[in-house]
């Protein structure tokens, strides 16, 4: 009896030492800021993470200036960019990007003319409300524009962009003319003049040396289908307005690169080790310079493949500093409720853009970009 006693307090310890060993090795993040952001979405199977990203930004920002939580419609913006989309295609006769990607501007595009919804007025699938899959979708208005642009009338008819938009709306939904909201019944354009919010407030900014600084460029990324310009700064000026806008309250979109190895949804962390890759414990990352970040850029190895929501700073159990960052990819794919944390040195390698409140940039900076 002595001996299974003996055996069950050694195992016991062996167990609690075990604990004790994955606690100190583990990851331990402290929040140093405290944002209150919408809660998260799932873009399911599309490739829309840059409409679900900035609705998310929208929807943060609306609360920051007092407004209650709404759940916006990603899907209202994802179905106007369809048809520019279509119509870019046609008049590049088939040479344009028609792929499902797009940066957060194409958000801000759509609500300058047409406003934004609410998910119940525009939940964005006919057929299955709830899901999201554009696979058949995609595919099929793909064909369309190709017949279109083969002119197998010999010249383009003036109907096909209505043939087109009635396939968009057949899947997606037709967009109602008045939406309810608060038991008024009003326009999307009326809803989003109500609440403030203000488009030209934001502006994206990139940092690459193949640009000139402190100019406007147009970003050379497939996803920049529509060519829209950002502004170029160095490196430590786009860390300092990212870190800025956390501090000051305001949080932001980002666009980048998620399919190096240090990135893992489910272990909530994003890295980039100076050795091999693991998510038990802190170790040591590369240091990333401007030379090297374009380096990795200009050879396509850092490239544009996903956009999220930045909503605050954190470090690690060695002061490492972390962001806080908002994914769409629902809430049970990680511990972390769909959130993880990416560390400075993944940001300042992978960050291909940011999308922020023209308020957060520090004043030395707005300065040389001549923004008032």
């Amino acid at each position: 009896m002595k001996t299974n006693k003996i055996l069950i307090l050694l195992l016991l310890f062996a167990i609690v030492a075990q604990f004790s060993f994955a606690q100190e090795t583990g990851y331990k993040f402290s929040d140093k800021t405290n944002i209150k952001v919408s809660t998260v979405k799932n873009q399911q199977q599309t490739g829309t993470c840059w409409s679900f990203a900035t609705t998310s930004f929208i929807e943060t920002e609306l609360m920051r200036t007092g407004r209650p939580e709404y759940d916006l419609s990603e899907m209202y913006f994802v179905r106007y960019a369809y048809l520019q989309k279509g119509t870019n295609y046609i008049r590049y006769q088939g040479k344009s990007n028609f792929g499902e990607g797009g940066q957060a501007h194409d958000v801000l595009n759509v609500i300058k003319k047409y406003g934004f919804t609410v998910q119940d007025s525009y939940p964005g699938n006919t057929y299955d409300p709830g899901t999201y899959n554009h696979g058949e979708l995609d595919a099929i208005l793909k064909a369309v524009l190709d017949v279109v642009v083969s002119k197998p009338n010999k010249k383009v008819t003036p109907v096909w962009d209505e043939a087109y938009t009635q396939i968009v709306d057949t899947y997606l939904g037709k967009i109602p003319e008045k939406i309810e909201i608060d038991g008024e019944f009003i326009t999307p354009v009326d809803f989003t003049n109500e609440t403030g919010f203000n488009p030209n407030d934001y502006i994206e900014i990139t940092s690459f040396s193949n640009y000139p600084y402190y100019k406007q460029v147009i970003l050379q990324i497939p996803d920049n289908w529509s060519n829209d310009l950002y502004y170029n700064v160095p490196l430590t000026d786009l860390m300092a307005v990212m870190n800025n806008s956390l501090s000051m309250g305001y949080t932001f979109v980002w666009d980048g690169d998620m399919s190096q190895s240090g990135f893992s949804h489910k272990n909530g962390v994003a890295i980039v080790p100076d050795g091999d890759v693991q998510f038990e414990s802190p170790s040591k990352e590369k240091i990333i310079t401007p030379e090297y970040r374009q380096k990795e850029f200009d050879n396509l190895t850092t490239t544009d493949d996903h956009l999220m929501h930045i909503v605050g700073l954190a470090t690690d159990q060695n002061g490492t500093t972390y962001y806080n960052t908002k994914n769409s990819w629902g809430t049970e794919r990680n511990a972390l409720g769909g959130y993880l944390y990416m560390s400075e040195s993944f940001v300042k390698l992978n960050t291909i853009a940011i999308l922020v409140h023209k308020n957060v940039i520090p004043v030395e900076i707005k300065e040389k970009l001549k923004i008032n």
